[in-house]
Order: C-alpha cells, then sequence, then structure tokens
C-alpha cells in the first residue's frame, strides 16, 4: 500500500511539472508573437534613427489651358517648383467650378503640403479653402484672388495697372470719340480689376464729354467667339461709328479684331494683355495697337518661392493688402509692361517669351 502511494505522488509531481513547462513555453510563444507584431509598426518610422521624407508636395488647381499663357505657367511653374526641391501635382478644372472643388478635395486628400489655386470662379472657389484649411493644408491664390475667403497669400500682377496700360495707350492715340470695352468674365476678378484701371483713366476725359463709351459688355469664359458677337453687336447698335477698342485680354481682342474686319474697320486702334503670339503677330501687322505683357516667368518664380516658404511654415511678409470681401489678403503684385510695334524687340522677344521668327515670319 504505501509502495502504490508513493507512486501516486511521482506521477502527479511529474504531472505538475508537465504542465508548468507547457504554460512556460505558451507564454514565451505569446512574447514572441507580440514582438513580431511590433516590428512592422518600428519599421513604419517609430524608429528614431530612420529618415523620414522630407520632399515638399505642391497642389495645384489649374482653372484651364485653353488659352496660351496658361499653358505657360503650368510649364515654369512646374519647373521653378521642382528647381526649388519641391514636387507638384497639377489638375485642370477645364472652366467647371463643381469640377475645381471635386480635384481640389483631391489633392488635399493626397498629402500635399500646400494648395495654389487658379480658381475658374473666384466667388465658390472659397469652398476649395474652408476644406483645405480644415485639413491644416495653406491656400496660395495665384494670378487670380479667391473672394470672400481667408486665402494665406496672393501672387500676382497688378491687374488695375493692366486696365491703366490699356487706356492710357490707347487714350493718347484716340483722345477723342466712342470707345468700346470688351470686358472678360464678371466671374474673374481679374476682369474686374481690368475694367476698373480702365475706367479710373478714362473717366476724366468721359466726364468732359471728350470720350464716349457706347459699348461696354463681359465676355464669358475669355472665349474669342463671345467678344466677336459682343463686337458686332456693338458696330451694329452705333451704326459702324467706333473710334477705339479696348479688350481685357488678347483673346477677346482677337474675337474684336475679327469683327471689325468683316466691317472693314481693320486698324482702329485696339488694346488687350497677355502678349499671345497671335496678339504679338497681329502687333507687327498694325491690326492690334498694344498689349500689357505679363512677364509669366517671373510671376511663377516668385509664386514658387513663396509657396515653398508657406508650405514649410515660414511667416510671408508683404508690402500690398487686397481686399478680397472678407480679410486683407498678404498680396505680392509684379508690374505689367506695355508692348507696341514700337518696344516688342525689347520686351517679348528679348525675353524669349517668343522668337522674332514666331513674331515676324522671318
Amino acid at each position: 500500500m504505501r509502495m502504490m502511494t508513493q507512486r501516486y505522488v511521482v506521477i502527479w509531481l511529474g504531472l505538475v511539472l508537465f504542465l508548468v513547462i507547457l504554460t512556460a513555453c505558451e507564454h514565451d510563444t505569446e512574447v514572441a508573437e507580440s514582438t513580431e507584431a511590433l516590428e512592422p509598426v518600428m519599421d513604419k518610422g517609430n524608429n528614431p534613427n530612420d529618415s523620414a521624407d522630407d520632399t515638399i508636395k505642391i497642389g495645384f488647381s489649374m482653372d484651364t489651358l485653353e488659352e496660351e499663357r496658361w499653358l505657360k505657367d503650368r510649364e515654369l511653374f512646374k519647373e521653378e517648383l521642382e528647381a526649388l526641391g519641391a514636387e507638384v501635382e497639377i489638375m485642370v478644372a477645364n472652366e467647371n467650378a463643381s469640377v475645381q472643388i471635386s480635384q481640389a478635395e483631391t489633392l488635399i486628400s493626397s498629402g500635399i503640403d500646400l494648395l495654389v489655386v487658379v480658381p475658374y470662379n473666384t466667388e465658390t472657389a472659397a469652398a476649395i479653402v474652408e476644406k483645405a484649411h480644415l485639413a491644416g493644408i495653406k491656400v496660395l491664390s495665384y494670378d487670380r484672388i479667391i473672394k470672400n475667403a481667408n486665402i494665406d497669400l496672393y501672387v500676382s500682377f497688378d491687374n488695375e495697372m493692366v486696365g491703366e496700360l490699356q487706356a492710357e495707350a490707347i487714350k493718347q492715340l484716340v483722345p477723342t470719340g466712342n470707345y468700346v470695352y470688351i470686358g472678360g468674365p464678371v466671374t474673374d476678378n481679374n476682369a474686374i480689376l481690368v475694367k476698373k484701371g480702365v475706367f479710373h483713366v478714362l473717366k476724366p476725359s468721359i466726364d468732359r464729354g471728350e470720350i464716349t463709351v457706347v459699348y461696354d459688355q463681359w465676355t464669358e469664359d475669355w472665349n474669342p467667339d463671345n467678344a466677336y458677337k459682343n463686337m458686332l453687336a456693338a458696330l451694329e447698335a452705333n451704326d459702324n461709328q467706333v473710334d477705339a477698342v479696348i479688350a481685357a485680354n488678347d483673346a477677346t481682342a482677337g474675337g474684336a479684331i475679327r469683327a471689325l474686319a468683316e466691317k472693314g474697320l481693320a486698324g482702329i486702334p485696339v488694346a488687350g494683355q497677355d502678349a499671345d503670339l497671335a496678339a504679338a503677330q497681329r502687333i507687327v501687322k498694325g491690326t492690334q495697337t498694344m498689349t500689357a505683357y505679363k512677364p509669366i516667368r517671373a510671376l511663377a518664380q516668385r509664386a514658387a518661392e513663396l509657396a515653398v516658404k508657406l508650405a514649410s511654415g515660414e511667416t510671408i511678409d508683404t508690402d500690398n493688402k487686397i481686399n478680397n470681401g472678407k480679410i486683407e489678403v498678404p498680396s505680392v503684385l509684379l508690374a505689367p509692361i506695355e508692348v507696341n510695334q514700337h518696344n516688342i524687340d525689347q520686351t517679348i522677344i528679348a525675353d524669349g517669351f517668343h522668337t522674332r521668327t514666331e513674331v515676324y515670319g522671318d
């Protein structure tokens, strides 16, 4: 009996030892699995010795590429950003406000550090700014100011000065007579500013009765065909008695000049802006008087420099502030240049904006 009791004790002790060893093995396995589970997290950046990608990423939301100048803006801005070591993703809305908002949302969710916007509709684009700010992303308004929004910076040319240059050039040639104004789209704040500059110069002559503005109309989407129709309407309403035309840009100037040519009035002084190639060719031929040249490389370079600084968290101090209906927006404004037959070689051709062969055809 005593022998059996000792045997049971030995068996019982053996079972206890086996259970202890088994439990220890399971615990070691759990610890190992737990350690393995932590390793991928460490690889993804929790290790302070790992270096994170600090490349600045810029989103560029553009209104359109329909006009020649915007093709230049896209390429030059991209080139300048990349030269500064930044990456850029560009999306084009093709003159559709809702598409631009949707594309901006895509850029915001892609992990950009800053959003640069050329707004199609300067009012509805305020929604883009709000969405960006909710994501902690600042917004730079490029060339056109976004209205009624807390934008962080505006970089453009002095668009009122554009209108002043246009009006001064035409007024010098036609101090008295009937003027037609072919504006840009009312949805574009730049078109409003250009018109403001034009009428600031013309007002004294209008008040004295020396100049009469016999037709004044906006042009939807800066479309040359719409400008052509506006010019035909102006000529019909005034029995072709028109002495000068100021158009908001070269595309609208081209539409107006086509209408004038059809009525046998080619050569009437016409002003535009942007220094498009077709406008430069018209200037040397004498069918367009002048264009307000805005050196786009200078704009792209300055905007790129400021975009990188803003994305890096730097504070931008500016000499100008523009009221956009909500705040006084810190603004950097570059000066436009008048281009005519007398200085075209020394301006747009010397700058390489267009070649002499392109302009003169020789």
